[in-house]
Order: C-alpha cells, then structure tokens, then sequence
C-alpha cells in the first residue's frame, strides 16, 4: 500500500469518528428531550404509554432536525427543504416506528408497563432506531458533498467536453 492511499483512509476514518461524536452529542440532547417529554406526559396526564412516546418522539425529533442541519451536518449539501425537509420526516417517521414498536411490544406484548419497565423499553428502541437513523440521515437526507479534488475533475470534465464539439464554420459572405 502507498502512503496516500493510507492518508486518505485514515482521514476519512477521523472524519468518520468526527461525524459519530456529532450524531451522538445531537443524538445525547434528543435521547434526553424525548425521554424528558416522555416523562413529563406520563406523570402530568393519562395519556396511554405508547401514545405519550409517540408524542415525546416527535418533539425529539424536531430537536434533532434543528441540531443535525446546523452543527452534525453543517458542512453538507444543503439541498434545501424541497428534498431534505422531506427525506428526514420520512426516515424519522420509521424511526418513531422502530422505536415505539420496542415499547409497544414491551408493554402490550410482554406486560412490561410500570415506569422502570417503560423507560428501559424506551431507551433500547431510540437505541435501536438510532443506528437506522445515523445510517438513513448521513446516506440519504445530509448528503456528502463531493471532494474538491472531485468536483474540480468534473468541472474540467464539463469544460474539455465543451471545447471538444465541434466548431460551426463560418458561412460565405456571399450567400
């Protein structure tokens, strides 16, 4: 292996690591805002448990849009709310499904409905949508922009394949 193919793995693993800590400090604020919510609405109403994470869910999930798009992946394309605002919305909807579905299932699957119990089944499905989501929002949603090296070969990619058409010739004068 030659030293810049190692460089370039290496930087793109401290990206990685970079990237990771980002997620999870937006992650860390949400897990707490939606277990935070979570709680508030189960000890102030009556409301049933799975709807009071649904409820807590989306709160954290507006948390998160708002910390992703301006410090996780600031540096990204912004592809503006036409594509992106909807693509989140959408991997976060299945989001809330992986994770209430723990719950759900915890609770009315297993029985597993008392405070203790509902906010360990809780916390294991934001863990377990987590990973779906890290995967979905840097893939899809918060899109790499290319490399300046490779944006900068296809820019003179476009420029040589315009100077290669052929040139028009001048018509006669006299015509």
């Amino acid at each position: 292996m030659s030293a810049p193919e190692q460089g370039s793995a290496l930087e793109r693993v401290r990206g990685l690591v970079r990237e990771v800590a980002k997620f999870g400090a937006v992650g860390g604020l949400g897990v707490l805002v939606n277990l935070g919510v979570f709680n508030l609405i189960r000890h102030t109403t009556d409301l049933q448990v799975v709807r009071a994470s649904v409820i807590a869910t989306v709160v954290a999930i507006i948390t998160n849009y708002i910390g992703f798009r301006y410090f996780t992946y600031r540096d990204r394309a912004h592809s503006g709310s036409s594509r992106e605002l909807p693509l989140f919305v959408a991997f976060s909807v299945i989001g809330l499904v992986i994770e209430n579905g723990v719950l759900y299932t915890a609770t009315y699957g297993f029985g597993w409905d008392g405070p203790l119990a509902t906010n360990i089944c809780k916390f294991v499905g934001i863990g377990t949508a987590t990973v779906f989501r890290f995967w979905s929002y840097r893939t899809w949603v918060f899109k790499a922009l290319p490399a300046p090296e490779a944006a900068a070969a296809v820019a003179g990619h476009q420029d040589s394949a315009l100077s290669a058409e052929p040139a028009l010739a001048p018509e006669p004068a006299g015509k």
